[in-house]
């Protein structure tokens, strides 16, 4: 049966995301709908790209994963078909699809389509919810088996914002960034464990904002309860953490905020 993922920032509260489901539904009736998220923050293309990063290689191959975090609904921008790995992406061209075809977890193999094909779009689609109108029918039609070259042709203009890497600024230092906020207040930055494998067994200092950290735990109970500490999260990110508390709200840090980290 066929799998389709759903990433948006429409929330639960309202119809939003209801309706995408109802629409690739009543194509492709067989589609075992999976939510990833509906609670991106809104707008939040950077945030966005990350949990898209973090979840599609889960799936199994063929999987369409279906993103709508959207701030240029209604502008020039293109509505776009991804296929990388054996997985196939829809969404807008603006970048929250840029940690699947760059940056260090990126995809080996990678096409890019702008969808074209007013013919798998909803009838009558609108200027303010392409979500509805044109991402959820080509993702439906990708689940039913649609191939990929119907959507549209060939592109390699797609937008290719910087995908984060931290960059480095001396000699022992690297200047990186907040990449997502967890539910539970982890700022979670760009910093690889396995690009950065020395902080497990030398000494660092881990700067967001201007707070040091200098304490790296294999787990969140060697912290004393409200301490801030750096962790190698499930993402192999390393992240920074407070037990049992929200590091984001005690250091005032959120998605973007700077990090600086020194290794000796």
């Amino acid at each position: 049966m066929p799998i389709v993922t759903l990433t948006t920032d429409f929330g639960l509260a309202g119809h939003y995301a209801g309706v995408l489901k109802g629409v690739i539904l009543d194509i492709a009736p067989r589609a075992v709908l999976v939510d990833i998220t509906h609670e991106a923050p809104a707008y939040g293309i950077g945030e966005a790209a990350y949990l898209v990063a973090e979840s599609w290689r889960w799936f199994p191959k063929r999987t369409v994963h279906l993103v709508v975090v959207d701030p240029g609904v209604g502008s020039a921008r293109r509505p776009i078909l991804l296929e990388a790995d054996g997985h196939l992406f829809v969404a807008p061209d603006n970048g929250v699809l840029a940690q699947v075809y760059a940056g260090p977890k990126a995809a080996v193999k990678v096409k890019v389509r702008h969808i074209t094909n007013a013919n798998l779009f909803g009838a009558g689609a609108s200027t303010t919810f392409h979500g509805r109108d044109i991402f959820a029918p080509v993702a439906a039609y990708l689940a039913k088996g649609g191939r990929p070259a119907q959507a549209g042709p060939l592109i390699e203009d797609y937008l290719r914002p910087h995908a984060g890497a931290p960059v480095r600024t001396g000699h022992r230092v690297w200047q990186g960034q907040v990449l997502c906020v967890d539910r539970f207040g982890n700022l979670i930055t760009n910093f690889l464990e396995s690009e950065f494998p020395a902080v497990r067994t030398r000494p660092f200092v881990l700067i967001p904002g201007i707070t040091r950290v200098e304490k790296l735990v294999d787990h969140y109970a060697e912290a004393a309860p409200g301490e801030v500490v750096a962790i190698i999260g499930s993402s192999g990110y390393l992240e920074v953490s407070a037990n049992q508390a929200s590091a984001a709200r005690i250091l005032g840090a959120g998605v973007g905020a700077p990090v600086e980290l020194t290794i000796y």
